[in-house]
């Protein structure tokens, strides 16, 4: 099969294809009948013009101003889209058009109401047979070459008026005309699409793709064991290390805990209980009962430093007996 100008076009993706034997065969056989009841169709009105016009060539201009035209027009159509081109608006029109103009012809020349009723209808035999012959016809050529060039004008056409409408729905200075062309924006937008069968066969292998991850996500939670716990660690707070001293070089003053308070003055009383017996009874406490205590769980007790909470646990065994080396 040769290469036409509309697959040597075609988009990527798409692939020409030829028809087989069976399809050529079954096309050929319906098309018959469509020639048969045109050509019929175009006999009876001859003949309904004949019996008003006794001049054969008006009878045989008549059929051929209508009929005749339609078929004419249902080629064109069929040409252009072989050759990759859009029909235009007036072959597009005309197949609509001209077969009114016939049945509107049949039912002028006729002489009573039963007559303009045949007169009227004989016409579509021939005008649904060009019709119907021409969209057989570029069917094929869509088949074969993959590109409907009639769906991609229509969707490029409603692209440029959906694309207008909403600019102007955006930018217009009257309140009333952005409100009107929002809604004509939402409503030419359910129609986007239509009729453009790669477009849908695209998003179906989309929604595929999709359908197949999700599946995938549901059996993998479904499927995969139980998730051990993660172990926490806490790190306890480390006594800073002192620089080493120079020798002859005083002793640094012991820092003041944030909690602590200053000893006491002359004139200032001292509490019945201070804070540092507290602490020092605390822990007195928990060494009686027999809990073993060392500087960095005296400070998560006591809530101070380990430097602190060491003085404090040395100062609580003392004060039980119970030697000073525990709290290291």
């Amino acid at each position: 099969m040769s290469t036409t100008p509309a697959q040597k076009d075609a988009a990527p993706g798409t692939s020409a294809r030829s028809l087989t034997g069976g399809q050529i065969t079954v096309l050929v056989i319906a098309t018959i009948p469509m020639v048969v009841a045109g050509a019929v169709g175009a006999w009876g009105t001859y003949s309904n013009v004949l019996a008003v016009f006794p001049d054969n060539g008006t009878a045989a201009g008549v059929v051929a101003a209508g009929e005749g035209a339609t078929f004419v027009l249902a080629l064109v159509y069929v040409l252009l889209t072989l050759l990759g081109q859009t029909a235009p608006a007036p072959v597009r029109l005309g197949l609509w058009l001209l077969p009114v103009v016939a049945s509107a012809t049949g039912a002028k020349l006729a002489t009573d109401t039963t007559a303009a009723v045949v007169y009227a209808v004989t016409p579509m035999a021939m005008c649904v047979s060009a019709e119907g012959i021409g969209l057989v016809a570029r069917r094929v050529v869509v088949y074969c070459t993959g590109i409907d060039m009639e769906a991609q004008r229509r969707n490029a056409e409603l692209m440029r008026r959906i694309g207008y409408q909403t600019a102007r729905a955006q930018r217009h200075p009257w309140k009333w005309a952005q409100q009107r062309s929002g809604l004509t924006a939402w409503r030419l937008m359910s129609r986007a699409g239509s009729g453009d069968a790669q477009l849908g066969s695209e998003l179906i292998a989309v929604q595929r793709t999709r359908l197949a991850q999700g599946a995938d996500t549901a059996l993998l939670a479904m499927l995969q064991g139980g998730v051990e716990p993660t172990l926490v660690s806490v790190s306890l707070a480390a006594e800073p290390v002192r620089p080493a001293l120079e020798p002859g070089e005083p002793l640094p003053a012991a820092p003041t805990e944030p909690d602590a308070k200053p000893h006491p003055t002359d004139d200032e009383p001292t509490s019945p209980l201070s804070r540092e017996e507290q602490q020092i009874s605390t822990l007195a406490h928990h060494l009686k009962i027999g809990e073993p205590l060392t500087k960095n769980t005296a400070a998560q007790l006591l809530g101070v430093s380990p430097a602190t909470a060491g003085r404090r646990l040395k100062a609580a065994r003392e004060r039980i007996g119970d030697g000073t080396g525990l709290y290291l």
